[in-house]
């Protein structure tokens, strides 16, 4: 018989050691700093429950619970991380000052004030096909996650959700946000759910598809009991059953230990064994009082949980009564008491039984006493409970007003997915409630505007579009304002969508005409600044810009002040466009300073964006870092480091380090995900990380990133160009130049099927091609393959006029080349020079100036070649020079595959690196062998030093070994080439 494990429940434990060894072992890996989470599947009853309990009762860490309600059962967003939190703050762990959006998930706070957070009015766009996203979500989950990770620093967190099958959608949106999120923190997250409630269309099921491709992320399914198991389990349970019973009892259970240890109570009781886990159960109720019978009944309308002030105004029994029917419930292990309010239901399973028992009609009563008594009550969630309990009693017209209430509190909480179900439910019912018994305020069309808002933000962008289509059929020209907001929502809603850029356009001077000849108000500004963000894509720049200037105009006559904003950033990338840099800078400086001062979050950090990206293509990098750096910094004190600007930042933030020579910080900021990316920005980012990896020598970690990330080149043309010009460079670093080329063949081609703003980086990889073929012209010449020499001649030459013809069509957004573009374009030449095995200087030169603007290590990498082409040259001085500088920068940043390409360039030409170094080493040759190595350096050969230095041909040998052991050389030549390297002696 396997062994018996019993928890505190008192309930054994069987047969579930292989899945405990892998849940203790994930938790173990999490307490030495690798984060992990758990997904933990299994049928109802099967004992998912039980087996976290085990992992937790035995943890040494901060164990923290939280669990899923059915989403009728709760009216609270986030209910598990809501619990999580509430564990929190009684341990004393959690200061709300510090991160202000975990308020969100208090119902006992009042919630933080947010703009747009109600029915009216929109927050402000985002400008290009970027997904719309919920300022106050972003802002949770960024404290949600920062919240866990600063636990996991005093010691190792331990989070459980249970029953995921009924999580609300933003509670599984927050927890895919930490799951793909998991690197360093000590933190172990374990979710369990029932596999046999997850039918085809049930929303977990594709969340849990894109769950388990995530590197931290293990499935673990907890299966049935064998036969064997089940037995075991029976007896240990309980001892005193007939072995015939026993087996009866195992053999009903189907191996599924809730219903075995239900079948034992009914069994113990002297009472027939039931066939089905319904029955079963539902004989557990009856064995209670007519009282406590329907007080469960009562309780299992109220949810899984309920609260003993609603039992007792629904159960409709004096306090005496009430608490004896409970004490019973309790006794009998159908309710337990969580806290001292609180009544469960043993498990989920019965609550189900119990409810499924009830007659139509009791359950329509039932629902309907529950509404009357939360409809006098204003806790968070209150309003949703009540929308729920009146649609079950069939009461429309008070299911309307609390759907609009609850829709309202989601969004404040930052839960548009939840506010989007109760708009949807709202919309439903509409036209069967009577006009006298609609809400106050709140218009159909009014709805279907909110709605079509927060089905962007909760990621549903077609259905924000079915949204606001509805709305402009039901427009009132006689309220212009309104009517113009509903159409620009429409194109808005439409700008994140490919192909509609005719029916967008059509939208919003829909929008206008209903303004056009009104005063100066919002809603005319924001028409004004979406226009002219449409028309600046459009490249319609003259009267993109005369809408944007009306639009400040407006905006500030009217108090739009993120209009305001939103229409300055507009009017900087219009004079970009232009060339105008003062006039850009100016306008940029000032959209960040308004949006900043009016709190337009979203607008601030757009401004920002842009205002990096001006001095970045300016060659400015300096300023470009510093902005990146300010601009990464207010995204997370505003809590919006992963909102899509936020990363847009990041990512650049990642790059600009990189090229100043801040490698350290580029490497933290990238933070590769490992092999696996959860999203398009995620990619993105780590394709920018590639950069340091590549250039560090890190070959094996880029290598396989690289590789995984070539399946998301689908999702941003960015992602193939990036990675497309690291893996060219990785390979040329490890002598791959055929995988160079192909690797620039790819990206290129992909590059030109998809379109789009890539002339920068098309250069950048065609001067890696052209060095490929450089490379494969070279192997050519050596084997004497005249055809195949000429081959890659040719082609090498194809890819730089391919350069030459890219940088005539300049940035489309700035219309300009730039600093860098025009530093890859020298490079290119320089590189087609080396196709015929003669590197050009003077090419050489140019591209190492052309990389002054603060490409620390372009640069360098430029000042080897130079070095070479010089050496050919037989200068020989400016060759050491260029070498030395070379190698200082490699040093610096690390950069083991050029500071090894230096140093080889160095031991040919026996030049010495360190010369400077040397004098103030301690010199590990006695005079005699100095003199004996600087001779064979000159290439003399071991008699002429002899007859030069008046000794013997045996004697200067002697010496020799001596010096090779001291330099750990096997041959001569080496240990002449590493004492130069060492800078053991000086150049000759």
């Amino acid at each position: 018989m396997p062994p018996v494990a019993r928890l505190g429940t008192g309930i054994p434990l069987v047969a579930r050691s292989r899945e405990m060894t892998r849940l203790r072992a994930a938790l173990d890996e999490a307490a030495r700093g690798k984060a992990g989470a758990v997904l933990l599947a299994g049928d109802a009853g099967v004992g998912k429950t039980r087996l976290v309990e085990e992992l937790a009762a035995a943890a040494d860490a901060l164990v923290l619970t939280g669990r899923c309600l059915d989403v009728g059962e709760t009216g609270l967003p986030y209910l598990p991380f809501t619990e999580v939190l509430g564990q929190v703050r009684e341990a004393g762990l959690l200061d709300v000052e510090a991160r202000p959006a975990l308020g969100r998930l208090l119902p006992e706070l009042s919630l933080p004030a947010s703009q747009d957070s109600g029915l009216s009015g929109l927050p402000s766009h985002l400008v290009g096909r970027r997904p719309e996203q919920d300022v106050g979500q972003l802002q949770l989950f960024d404290a949600v996650h920062g919240l866990l990770g600063e636990l996991a620093e005093s010691r190792p967190v331990l989070l459980v959700l249970e029953d995921l099958h009924w999580a609300d959608a933003s509670t599984r949106y927050l927890l895919s946000f930490l799951l793909s999120r998991l690197r360093a923190q000590r933190l172990l997250i374990v979710s369990s759910y029932r596999s046999d409630d997850l039918h085809r269309s049930h929303p977990l099921r594709p969340l849990l598809t894109e769950l388990v491709r995530l590197p931290a992320v293990q499935r673990l399914d907890l299966t049935p009991f064998s036969a064997i198991d089940a037995r075991s389990f029976v007896a240990a349970l309980s001892d005193d059953l007939p072995d015939d019973l026993v087996l009866e009892v195992a053999e009903r259970s189907d191996g599924n230990p809730f219903f075995a240890e239900e079948l034992i109570a009914v069994a113990t009781c002297g009472s027939g064994i039931p066939w089905t886990l319904a029955e079963v159960l539902l004989a557990r109720i009856e064995r209670l009082s007519p009282p406590a019978q329907h007080v469960v009944r009562v309780a299992s309308v109220g949810g899984r949980s309920v609260r003993h002030d609603l039992l007792r105004h629904v159960a409709d029994m004096d306090d005496a009564a009430l608490d004896a029917a409970l004490r019973e419930a309790v006794q009998h292990h159908v309710l337990v008491v969580n806290g001292t309010e609180i009544f469960t239901f043993r498990h989920a399973l019965l609550r189900e039984a119990v409810y499924g028992d009830l007659l139509p009609g009791e359950r329509v009563r039932l629902h309907a006493a529950y509404a009357s008594r939360i409809a006098d009550q204003s806790d968070r969630g209150s309003a949703a409970a009540l929308a729920h309990h009146s649609l079950e009693s069939h009461d429309l017209a008070r299911a309307l007003r609390a759907s609009v209430d609850a829709a309202q509190e989601a969004q404040a909480a930052g839960a548009p997915a939840e506010a989007l179900r109760h708009l949807e439910q709202a919309l439903k019912v509409w036209q069967a409630v009577p006009a006298a018994d609609r809400p106050a305020g709140v218009t159909e069309l009014l709805l279907l505007r909110r709605a079509s808002w927060v089905a962007g933000t909760a990621g549903q962008p077609e259905r924000a579009i079915a949204f606001a289509r509805s709305g402009t059929a039901l427009v009132d020209a006689e309220a212009p304002e309104e009517a113009a907001e509903m159409w620009r929502r429409f194109a808005q809603a439409l700008q994140v969508i490919d192909g509609t850029e005719a029916e967008k356009f059509v939208a919003i001077e829909e929008a206008w005409k209903l303004v056009r000849d009104r005063p100066a108000s919002p809603s005319r500004a924001w028409v004004l600044a979406v226009w002219a963000a449409l028309l600046r894509q459009d490249r319609e720049y003259a009267e993109a810009r005369e809408r944007a200037q009306d639009a400040v105009r407006d905006g500030r006559e009217s108090g739009a002040d993120a209009a305001v904003a939103d229409a300055l950033a507009t009017l900087g990338l219009l004079d970009e466009a232009a060339a105008d840099v003062a006039s850009a800078r100016a306008h940029l400086e000032e959209a960040v300073a308004f949006a900043t001062e009016v709190d337009a979050v979203n607008t601030e950090l757009r401004a920002r964006y842009f205002l990096g990206l001006h001095h970045y293509d300016l060659g400015e990098l300096a300023d470009a870092a510093r902005v990146f750096d300010e601009g990464m910094a207010r995204a997370k004190e505003t809590g919006l480091s992963w909102s899509s600007y936020g990363l847009e930042l990041r990512i650049l933030q990642v790059l600009t380090r990189y090229y100043v020579g801040e490698w350290e910080g580029a490497a933290v900021a990238a933070e590769p995900p490992g092999l696996r990316v959860s999203s398009t920005v995620s990619a993105r980012l780590a394709a920018s990380g590639t950069h340091v990896l590549v250039s560090r020598g890190e070959f094996e970690q880029a290598e396989r990133l690289i590789g995984e990330l070539r399946a998301d080149w689908h999702r941003d043309l960015q992602i193939a160009l990036i990675t497309g010009g690291t893996g060219a460079e990785l390979a040329l670093w490890r002598g791959q130049p055929e995988l160079a080329v192909d690797r620039v063949a790819d990206a290129i081609a992909w590059s030109r099927r998809e379109g789009g703003d890539w002339a920068l980086a098309g250069i950048r990889l065609a001067a890696l091609g052209v060095a490929g073929y450089a490379e494969i012209a070279a192997r050519a010449r050596r084997r004497r393959d005249k055809e195949g020499e000429e081959a890659a001649v040719a082609a090498g030459r194809d890819l730089a006029d391919y350069a030459r013809t890219t940088a005539e069509m300049g940035s489309p957004r700035t219309g300009s080349l730039g600093p860098e573009g025009r530093a890859w374009l020298a490079r290119v030449a320089a590189e087609e020079g080396r196709l015929r095995g003669s590197s050009d200087a003077d090419l050489w030169r140019v591209a190492v100036d052309e990389f002054d603007f603060g490409s620390v290590f372009e640069q360098a990498v430029c000042r080897w070649r130079l070095a070479e082409a010089l050496l050919s040259a037989e200068r020989r001085d400016d060759a050491v020079a260029e070498l030395r500088l070379a190698d200082e920068v490699a040093d610096r940043l690390g950069a083991a595959p050029l500071r090894d390409a230096v140093h080889l360039v160095a031991r040919r030409a026996r030049v010495a690196l360190h010369a400077e170094t040397a004098r103030t080493q301690v010199d590990p040759f006695t005079p005699r062998e100095r003199s004996v190595l600087a001779l064979v350096a000159l290439g003399r050969t071991n008699r002429e030093v002899g007859e030069e230095l008046f000794i013997s041909e045996k004697t200067v040998s002697v010496h020799l070994t001596r010096i090779m052991a001291k330099l750990g050389a096997s041959r001569r030549a080496e240990a002449v080439a590493i004492a130069f390297d060492r800078g053991l002696l000086d150049q000759a």
